[in-house]
This record gives structure tokens, sequence and C-alpha cells, in this order.
């Protein structure tokens, strides 16, 4: 009889001693997309003129177990573009003649936005508690930004249920840049604070309903307070004569907007697994804000697991939004209101976005580079369609490494 209840005893210990881990091994991702769009109603010419640039943008994410229960995560990316739309800063560094449809020569047609990004996270014993972390950096020639926050995250029922709140903080300042052409007029007023503060505090429910159906709810609030306009997108007043130098009208004055902004945002998915081959995800959510923005995105996607390893992703989305009261298209805005844009990304506008991807999965990671065995690959297309004009096309791919 001692010699069983040792026995048991022993292995009733060593049962509730042992606890996997929420990382088996060290994981690197290699992230990266090209994005290109083109349209005809650019905000730095006054909501008239090319919109085309291009954005390169590498990342790498690399998440390391510091022990059973804690993760560290780091990101670090660039995004390199070049814009024919902000190249007209400065419309008359260029060859040729000054045209809001000719991308300039200028240093403004081009920067790279730098950053960085640690998340530290630590699970409870059992896997239903879970604090989070997370500080950021960001920089480029006329910005910087500095943001912090957590969250925590519990799960009950028996993991079926999910509760989760986040916080978030981003300190930026702004280096303004103005057009060209006002920078020196001595009526012209510049802004006497560059700096901009957002605060965000996010609620997220999930909901295991059934064996093939899950749902969740989130709502996002977000407080901004500072500098909200960019300083050198233009605006031409109706109630002013046009001052035309060669091919290009010149700025009357910049966007002004008011210097805060409250945005509510409410959405909810749903996830339906048919079988083996098919599942189905939903999306909707509804934002609004204080501008007068008011907005309803919804999407759908379709996975196909064609194999064991290979899975096809079609997808689409729909965006439609209320124009800004503060909104108005080029030359249409008059000199005595205290706010205005001619953005067209403040516009009353609708957007299709059509999309497909393949990923390839092999949670053996067989494969290997290195020390490093591969896990997934992802590749995906979209293509996006505003009933504006705006076309942008993005191609991004992803790779997930497991280090030996």
């Amino acid at each position: 009889m001692s010699i069983l209840t040792t026995a048991q005893d022993a292995e009733q210990e060593t049962s509730t001693s042992y606890k996997k881990r929420v990382l088996e091994s060290t994981e690197v991702d290699f992230l990266t997309s090209y994005y290109t769009q083109d349209g005809d109603n650019a905000a730095v010419t006054g909501g008239f003129g090319t919109e085309e640039l291009t954005d390169f943008t590498p990342t790498i994410v690399v998440s390391v177990p510091l022990n059973d229960d804690d993760v560290l995560t780091i990101d670090a990316g660039i995004s390199a573009y070049t814009s024919a739309s902000s190249s007209n800063v400065d419309p008359f560094d260029g060859n040729g003649a000054a045209n809001p449809f000719v991308a300039s020569s200028g240093a403004s047609r081009k920067d790279v936005l730098t950053t960085v990004s640690g998340n530290y996270s630590h699970s409870s014993d059992d896997r239903n508690d879970i604090w989070s972390a997370n500080v950021a950096l960001a920089s480029e020639y006329d910005y910087f930004s500095i943001g912090f926050g957590g969250s925590y995250t519990r799960l009950f029922n028996e993991k079926n249920t999910e509760i989760s709140l986040k916080a978030n903080v981003f300190l930026d300042t702004w280096n303004a840049i103005y057009p060209s052409e006002l920078r020196d007029q001595p009526t012209f007023i510049k802004f006497d604070d560059e700096s901009r503060n957002s605060y965000s505090l996010g609620l997220g429910f999930s909901q295991i309903l059934s064996k093939k159906l899950q749902g969740s709810l989130s709502v996002d609030i977000i407080q901004q307070e500072g500098l909200l306009s960019t300083p050198f997108q233009r605006v031409q007043f109706a109630d002013v004569t046009d001052v035309i130098v060669q091919e290009f009208t010149l700025g009357d004055d910049i966007e002004r907007l008011p210097d805060s902004r409250f945005k509510i945002a409410a959405g909810g998915r749903l996830h339906y697994y048919i079988n083996e081959t098919f599942a189905v995800r939903t999306f909707y959510r509804y934002y609004t804000d204080d501008w007068g923005v008011n907005s309803h995105t919804a999407s759908i996607e379709i996975p196909i697991k064609i194999s064991n390893k290979f899975t096809l992703y079609p997808s689409y989305r729909f965006y439609m939004q209320t124009a800004a009261d503060y909104f108005e298209s080029f030359n249409q805005h008059l000199s005595t209101q205290e706010f205005y844009t001619s953005d067209f990304d403040l516009s009353d506008f609708d957007a299709n976005q059509y999309g497909f991807g393949v990923s390839y999965t092999d949670i053996f990671a067989k494969t290997h580079i290195w020390k490093f065995g591969l896990k997934s690959i992802d590749l995906r297309f979209r293509q996006y369609e505003r009933n504006s004009g705006l076309k942008a096309s993005l191609f991004s791919g992803g790779f997930n490494f497991e280090m030996d």
C-alpha cells in the first residue's frame, strides 16, 4: 500500500509540474510587400493631380521564448516609397514645367520610414491569463513617433470564451514642411504646435459557439489631439483668383483641420468550418467620428484547403464612407471657412478590394535553410479600386521559420 501511494504521489507531482511552453522555440518571420497606386486627386496639389506612388516594405519579426511562460517579440522594418504626388511639395525644382500630373525631381519625391517595436507577453500557468506590454518607435524625414501600451486577455469556460482589453498611447512630432510658394509669404500662418497625441482603448470578446462556428465582437475608441492636418497639402479657394505659374495652380493655403478628433469603431467576425476543404470567414465594422465621417466595412474570405500543406484564400472586401464636414474638392472651399481640406481620403467614396492568396504549411518544418526550419509560406495579392478613380495593387509575402 505504501509503495503504491508513493508512486501515485510522484506521478501526480510530475503531472502538475509539467506545462506546455507558450512558444517551443525561437521563430523568425520574414515579411515583405510591394504597393503601387495611381489616381487623379492628389491632396498635395489641392485634390487635383497625380496620386502615383510605390512603396516597398521589408520586415523581420523575431519571437523568442524567454521561459515556459514569457515571450519577447521584436519587429523591425523599413518602408521605402517614391511618390509623384509628394514630389510636388516644390513643383518647380524639376527639369520641366511644373504640372500637377507630372512628378518633380526634388528630394520630397521619396523617403524611408523606419519602424521598430517590441512586445513582452506573460501567460499564467493554466494559460487562461495573458498580459503583454509593448513599445514602438517610427521615424522618417519629417516625422517621429513613440508609442507604448499593454493588453490583458482572459480565457475561461474551458477556453471557449475570451475577453481582451488593450490600451495604447502614441506621441508624434512633425517637422512641418510647407508648399514652396507659401513658405515666405508674410500672410501665411505656420503651425505653432507640431505635436500629435493619440490614445486608444480596445475591448474584444470571442466565443466558440459550436464545433464549427466561432464569433467575436470588438470595440475601439480613439482620441487624437494636436496637429491633425498634413502641413504640405494645399487648398485653393473658389473666392480667390487663381495664380497659375507654368502649368501649376499655386495653393492659397494649406489643409487646416480641428486639433482634436474622436473615433469609435465597432465590429464583429464569424468563422464557419464547412468541412475539411472549405471554411468561411466574415467580418463587419461600423466606424464614426466627430468630423462627420461614417463608414461601413464588410469582407468575406473562403479558405480552400486543397491538400495537407496548401490552402487557397480568395477574398472580397467592400468599404463605403461619408465625407468629412471639412472636405471639398479642388478650388471649391471659401477663404472665410475655419477648416478645410481637399484630401480625397476624407471624401465620400465607395471602394472594392479583391484578393487571392496561397499558403504552404509544414508544422514539422522539414525543409531547412541553415539552422532554420521552414514552417509556412504565405503569398497574397490584393486589388483595390475606389469610385473616385484611385486604383492600387498590393503584393505581399511571409516566410515563417523555426530555429532548431
